[in-house]
């Protein structure tokens, strides 16, 4: 009994000491961050804290103004350490009443992306291959097992098709993959027709003996793996099986890799998956070919990109993250991507469509540039 009079005496209190309380603040960074309460009554001193300990106020940087009832506490050129909870307790003779309130800053926005997928879709539609030879850019799927490797392949055709498209079995959350076949998959329809590139899929990559066999990914970069490949993760394909291409054109060859990576999951992925990924992008360099990552389950690792997808390149986790897949796959910045697949969704998500819509269109764009580069070298040669 005596606790809960203790419980509803300090709320009474709370409430006849303050008229106004601190509100939570998001700022950009550079920005001023500004607490501000107000109480019922003068002649009142505050302490202001920061994480339960007193604020240690910086000359230049920290503002405490008392004027009358009111309380304020100013914080300018709001960078990341300046995060935390902040406290204001006001102290009477008699007793002592506080507030709190939580301050959180946001990058300003670092890589510009157009929310207008209409645009996005009409450029790749209108989109023509330079090189002649090329009928179709080739991109290989590459990545481990439950990353959303065909869950990007499912969002793609979902863009294009303007409905959900589930034809391609995802193996979210499993161990075990579901693509146990090389599989060419084109982008379109035969009603709005289809466009000029198409994603293979491939199994995923594992830690031990049962994911795909590195061998494999490395030939279908060079174009000798045939559509319908039954993997067999102990024996990869060779020159005497009926799937292997003996001499590959440049339209048998991928145009562009696409390793796929866990936006949630980049600082436990196994280092023997990691390894594998590795050695697959360092034969891709000596071939030459563009290699970019596509960062799926963005909404995962970042509860204000959950909140709202606009926000995924001002989210400081992000870009973390994507930092951390740069460090570990040796992929620049600016070929890491972060998208989010349909998963969960049955309506169709402008903002979900145009996160991807931006990656596929630079790395159609590169793909086409590896084409026109791929004949110019081989005429050099011949010349």
């Amino acid at each position: 009994m005596k606790e809960e009079y203790w419980n509803q005496s300090k709320n009474y209190e709370w409430e006849k000491e303050f008229a106004t309380v601190l509100a939570d603040q998001q700022v950009k960074h550079g920005g001023t961050i500004t607490l501000k309460c107000e109480a019922k009554t003068e002649e009142l001193t505050a302490i202001w804290k920061k994480n339960g300990q007193r604020l240690d106020c910086v000359q230049d940087k920290h503002t405490i103004k008392q004027n009358g009832k009111s309380f304020t506490l100013e914080i300018k050129n709001a960078e990341e350490k300046d995060e935390g909870d902040y406290t204001i307790t006001l102290n009477t003779k008699l007793y002592s009443v506080s507030c709190s309130a939580k301050v959180t800053t946001e990058l300003n926005e670092w890589r510009e992306i157009k929310w207008n997928q209409a645009e996005m879709i009409d450029t790749l539609r209108a989109f023509r291959i330079r090189n002649g030879e090329v009928k179709q850019l080739c991109f290989l799927v590459n990545g481990p097992v439950g990353v959303g490797k065909s869950s990007i392949i499912n969002t793609i055709k979902t863009i294009f098709e303007g409905r959900p498209y589930v034809n391609y079995l995802a193996a979210s959350g499993l161990s075990q993959s579901q693509t146990i076949y090389y599989k060419k998959c084109e982008v379109g329809n035969t009603k709005d027709g289809f466009l000029p590139f198409t994603f293979h899929d491939t199994m995923g990559i594992q830690k031990d003996e049962n994911g795909l066999h590195t061998d494999d990914i490395i030939s279908a970069l060079k174009g000798h793996v045939k559509d319908g490949y039954p993997f067999n993760p102990t024996s990869p394909l060779t020159e005497h099986n009926l799937y292997y291409c003996k001499n590959p054109d440049l339209k048998d060859r991928i145009h562009c890799l696409v390793n796929v990576i866990p936006a949630d999951k980049i600082s436990i992925l196994d280092d023997k998956v990691i390894q594998k990924m590795k050695k697959v992008r360092d034969e891709a360099s000596k071939l030459d070919l563009p290699q970019v990552v596509f960062m799926t389950r963005v909404d995962k690792a970042c509860p204000l990109t959950a909140e709202d997808l606009h926000n995924v390149y001002k989210s400081k986790k992000i870009k973390q993250n994507m930092e951390k897949c740069s460090g570990a796959l040796g992929v620049p910045l600016n070929c890491i991507f972060p998208v989010k697949n349909y998963y969960k969704e049955t309506e169709i998500s402008e903002d979900i469509n145009c996160l991807m819509l931006h990656a596929l269109t630079k790395i159609v764009l590169w793909a086409d540039d590896y084409a026109v580069e791929y004949s110019r070298k081989q005429t050099s040669a011949e010349g």
